[in-house]
């Protein structure tokens, strides 16, 4: 079409009749439209209210978990504990949209502080005392104190003087690949306190050996994860991507080992039944998901921190740290943990990417924000999770047995009983 054409299409078409109709029908349509936008607009604004009210309505708690010095529980007990917190309940349409409630989440925490390394978990006030009774059934002799302050609210952020690295952490594949877990590493067989590998003795290690005015801490928020995700292929369906994922992924490993060979020759679309050959690493990758899927699971935002004073402050040492002490937890053909650098990314290549530091102290700022409100789920600081199982929690999550013989890890420092009922009076 030429040019010429063209502007003769155009001028006929807005010549006609049928443009004054649809101005008329704009204008009369025009206030349901606007009306349309504004309610869902302001739906939103309704719906974040009365979570926040609701939020801050609420009494909040940090139990200090302390060991006896002789334990030797594994990992499967924290699993345990895990399992009397999974509450997928959102509340009813009246509670969510009226009241604000919203599925209950916790916050389990392992932090540093100059060296001193707690086990801490952050709970609405209303529900400690089911967790206390699920924590004391499978570890007799611990004990759980409430701490006065959030050790997180006491650290007073001074760009001038010191200096913060931030980091969330996602999965190197997708979330239904399982990580090394307990299981891998034989602990669910209780083996002799002296022959235990527990990868969380690696972090704990580390953090014990911070200095004086260094923090750390490792944060994992978690919540249970339900089949709540929106459906792609049918819009108003609501469905588990996590187990539909798993079973993509072992539908790709079967199709690709579908073909068979004959004679040297590849034999596509046989009329017999066909045994697919996995290799050993892909009978691994089938059975570890199998395995995954089976278990209950937890939407889980994990975050970490370093922080020091700027004179003293390590990079090599503090940021390779929180690094390092996720990787326990990798393998090459399953999953792992790798620093989210999309989203709190604090290092930048040229001094003009970040005039005067700028971008990192307001991303430091707000990242503190986030961990002392333990927001994770819901604005203004969402984030996106990984789904993780009990076991796969667990694993990142536990109380050391004595294998952790740690300095500054605390510890009950004798057992507790009551007195014999038989004592002379």
């Amino acid at each position: 079409m030429s040019y010429d054409q063209l502007v003769t299409f155009l001028d006929s078409a807005f010549r006609s009749s049928v443009w004054p109709q649809v101005a008329h029908y704009g204008i009369v349509l025009s206030p349901i439209a606007m009306a349309i936008i504004l309610g869902v607009i302001w739906w939103e604004v309704w719906v974040r209210y009365v979570r926040i009210k609701q939020f801050l309505g609420l009494k909040y708690t940090i139990l200090d978990l302390k060991l006896p010095k002789d334990t030797f529980k594994s990992p499967l007990a924290m699993e345990t504990v895990l399992h009397s917190i999974h509450n997928t309940s959102d509340g009813s349409m009246y509670a969510q949209f009226w009241k604000g409630e919203t599925r209950p989440w916790y916050s389990l925490e392992v932090i540093s502080i100059e060296g001193n390394v707690k086990f801490l978990i952050w709970t609405e006030d209303r529900r400690k005392n089911n967790l206390m009774s699920a924590l004391y059934s499978q570890y007799p002799g611990i004990e759980i104190t409430e701490m006065p302050t959030d050790y997180a609210a006491d650290l007073q952020y001074d760009e001038k003087t010191m200096k913060v690295h931030c980091m969330e952490f996602k999965c190197t594949k997708p979330d239904p690949y399982p990580i090394k877990t307990y299981v891998d590493y034989g602990l669910d067989k209780d083996p002799k306190e002296e022959f235990k590998i527990d990868p969380l003795t690696h972090m704990i290690e580390w953090l014990g050996s911070l200095r004086p005015n260094e923090q750390a801490w490792f944060q994992f928020v978690v919540r249970a994860h339900k089949d709540d995700q929106r459906d792609p292929e049918h819009f108003f369906k609501k469905t588990d991507l996590w187990k539909a994922e798993a079973e993509k992924i072992k539908n790709k490993l079967l199709l690709r080992n579908k073909e068979t060979k004959v004679a040297g020759h590849v034999v596509e679309g046989s009329t017999f039944a066909l045994i697919p050959t996995f290799s050993k690493g892909e009978q691994e990758i089938v059975a570890a998901l199998d395995r995954s899927v089976t278990k209950l699971a937890f939407d889980v935002v994990i975050r970490a921190l370093y922080a020091a004073p700027r004179a003293t402050f390590d990079t090599p040492y503090g940021i390779g740290g929180l690094i390092s002490s996720m990787k326990q937890f990798n393998t090459e053909h399953l999953n792992g943990f790798k620093p989210n650098g999309d989203k709190w990314t604090q290092q930048f290549d040229y001094p003009w990417q970040d005039y005067k530091n700028t971008r990192r102290h307001y991303l430091v700022k707000k990242f503190l924000k986030a961990y002392r409100r333990r927001s994770a789920f819901y604005p203004p600081y969402a984030a996106k999770p990984v789904v993780l199982n009990t076991e796969e929690l667990a694993t990142i999550y536990h109380l050391p047995g004595s294998v952790a013989a740690t300095p500054g890890l605390a510890r009950v420092p004798s057992k507790k009983a009551e007195a014999p009922v038989n004592l002379p009076t």
